[in-house]
């Protein structure tokens, strides 16, 4: 499925009756475990420095959302975040190890597929949302580089039918976790928390809606690019060469693989 075609079946996807109901929060035991274990192997492996702290709402609906440059990035929410987060993902992750399907299999994060799985899916992400829950998704659906790209259409799609406002975490340094510890050095690892932006609105149908859902995409990105080091902004970045070298690596790589949109 194309780019094109992905944002047509999200843009046309209907209403219904029988949205799956999913509780919120859930599994407090296990995320709870799992919640201290990522605090003290953050505090073990590396330097963790947080900025706007006081950005974090109290409460939600809220949808966080992050440039996702290394397969660890969902983990940093979890460390700088209190929330009982439900984080949105596809269902195959080709750029992280094996082990990781154990901690995404016990948080149970909520899947997406291709075909009509995904709608299911993304019902469910609304669900969370309704419930004022708190929902992580990371736009651009994979980490294949280390520079900002564009935002597939899930986070606009959800922002928009939803109306939640939404959050933008720049995550610096976990790229360089591991290759710092095969040195025996610790990482610096920088997270920066921006002031919440939104609710958005997209009417319309077909083309029309397509093109909104494609600005709120942008923008989601736009206010991510000013939280992460300039040389990281990719296409959102101010220097006409750094987003000349961006388009070299920002076609989605995933198109033609069945039942993954990246991870």
């Amino acid at each position: 499925m194309t780019p094109q075609a992905a944002r047509i079946k999200l843009a046309s996807m209907p209403d219904a009756n029988h949205t799956p109901t999913i509780p919120y929060p859930r599994r407090r035991f296990q995320r709870g475990i799992i919640r201290g274990l990522v605090h003290f192997l953050f505090f073990l492996l590396c330097d963790f420095r947080i900025e706007g702290k006081e950005n974090l709402p109290k409460t939600g609906p809220l949808l966080l959302v992050g440039n996702h440059f290394s397969f660890i990035d969902p983990v940093s929410f979890i460390r700088v975040t209190p929330y009982p987060l439900e984080f949105i993902a596809g269902n195959q992750m080709p750029n992280a190890p094996p082990a990781l399907s154990w901690l995404t299999n016990t948080w149970d994060v909520i899947r997406v597929y291709r075909g009509n799985a995904t709608l299911d899916g993304l019902r469910q992400a609304e669900e969370v949302l309704k419930q004022d829950g708190i929902l992580a998704i990371f736009p651009e659906a994979g980490n294949w580089a280390d520079v900002l790209r564009l935002a597939r259409p899930g986070a606009a799609f959800l922002a928009a039918r939803t109306q939640a406002p939404l959050l933008p975490i720049g995550i610096d340094g976990l790229t360089d976790l591991f290759p710092a510890l095969r040195r025996g050095r610790r990482a610096t690892v920088r997270i920066r928390i921006g002031e919440r932006f939104g609710p958005y609105t997209a009417s319309g149908r077909g083309r029309q809606r397509r093109q909104q859902l494609e600005e709120i995409g942008h923008d989601i990105m736009r206010h991510i690019a000013p939280l992460i080091p300039p040389e990281r902004r990719g296409l959102y970045s101010d220097d006409p060469a750094l987003v000349e070298a961006a388009r070299a690596v920002a076609d989605y790589p995933w198109d033609d693989q069945p039942d993954s949109v990246g991870a």
